[in-house]
């Protein structure tokens, strides 16, 4: 996977969902993210909170890789 993926900026992540990096992180922790599969995590952005599908996958991956699994 590409770097690019997942190195996204700020104002980035708030045009398409309006929200922050640090938000989205925040939210994928009390979500517990790293203890889920990444596809159950990528439906819970679209689901709960409306992220498309792109910017889900990208949050998930973004937050794996900065939180990495035991």
């Amino acid at each position: 996977m590409k770097k690019e993926y997942w190195d996204v900026a700020d104002e980035q992540v708030i045009d398409k969902t309006g929200k922050p990096i640090a938000f989205w992180m925040e939210t994928l922790k009390e979500f517990r993210a790293g203890e889920k599969k990444s596809n159950e995590v990528v439906s819970f952005l679209q689901e709960a909170h409306s992220v498309p599908r792109y910017w889900a996958r990208t949050l998930t991956t973004l937050f794996l890789k900065n939180n990495p699994r035991d």
